[in-house]
């Protein structure tokens, strides 16, 4: 049997072939080891032939996006769980997809699973604070909020942006269109798994950043401050042989880091560590 992280791994290992709701899906075999991932992507198939179904053959892509959004959010009662919006379940889509209640990103992926069935190509958009969707049809883009299915305008987009730029008053301002790019299967999976690194690491949940971690690595090799990040939950959970491995790897290529003197700091500690396990 093929482990969870080996399956990851190949999962997201080529840009043009990562299949978004099934890499998405896999990060939940961290909290549930024995989910059964054929059996939810079935059940998101047989809702999405339930969709096909109610659908004239003829039908404009937008009579297509609202009748999705009368399935998603009416029907079936998709939302935001605004009362537990830091609960780790949200970025779990089998845990969604039971509760019907998520967060955007979360939301949005399921959704656009779903949009597939109905020959619609919707892509998802990394907008700060808040993901977003967007479909291209003829007259233009139009860009949806995952909570609710609505078509934000230009003017509601722009003050969605507003705080964002006022916490990067000193920088160079970003036009809207550049915030509206389409974002990759890679970054959007980086980005469900970076909300549940913040989660862990805010309530010390080691191990469990742990297992997030190693996937950040597995998706994002190029980015040492994720090795960096798996070497300290090793070092929180005493295991100190593969904290050294990661943090002198982390060091080796950012030797005038930051925070490289304090880094440097705990690895007599951790040697010292190692060697007793010896």
């Amino acid at each position: 049997m093929i482990k969870p992280l080996d399956y990851f791994s190949a999962l997201v290992r080529q840009d043009d072939a990562i299949p978004l709701f099934e890499a998405a899906l896999a990060i939940a075999q961290d909290s549930d080891p024995l989910l059964d991932l054929a059996a939810v992507q079935a059940e998101v198939d047989a809702l999405g032939a339930k969709l096909r179904q109610r659908l004239a053959p003829d039908a404009s892509a937008v009579a297509r996006l609202r009748m999705l959004n009368q399935f998603f959010f009416r029907e079936l009662g998709f939302g935001g769980n605004v009362n537990h919006y830091y609960d780790p379940h949200n970025s779990y889509l089998q845990r969604v997809l039971a509760t019907r209640r998520g967060i955007p990103i979360s939301l949005a992926v399921l959704y656009m699973e779903l949009a597939q069935h109905v020959d619609l190509d919707i892509k998802g958009i990394g907008f700060p604070g808040h993901f977003l969707m967007k479909l291209s049809v003829p007259s233009g883009d139009i860009i949806i909020d995952p909570l609710n299915g609505s078509s934000l305008s230009r003017e509601e987009l722009e003050d969605r942006l507003e705080p964002f730029l006022a916490q990067h008053a000193d920088s160079t301002p970003i036009p809207l269109a550049v915030h509206l790019q389409t974002a990759t299967p890679r970054a959007i999976l980086a980005r469900m798994l970076h909300n549940l690194k913040t989660i862990f690491m805010t309530q010390e949940m080691w191990q469990r950043l742990l297992e997030i971690q190693q996937r950040l690595v597995i998706l994002l090799p190029d980015a040492v401050g994720e090795r960096r990040d798996r070497g300290l939950a090793y070092a929180h959970l005493e295991c100190p042989h593969a904290a050294l491995d990661d943090l002198e790897s982390y060091l080796a290529q950012r030797p005038n880091a930051d925070d490289a003197a304090v880094l440097r700091d705990m690895l007599p500690m951790l040697r010292d560590a190692s060697r007793r396990l010896n």
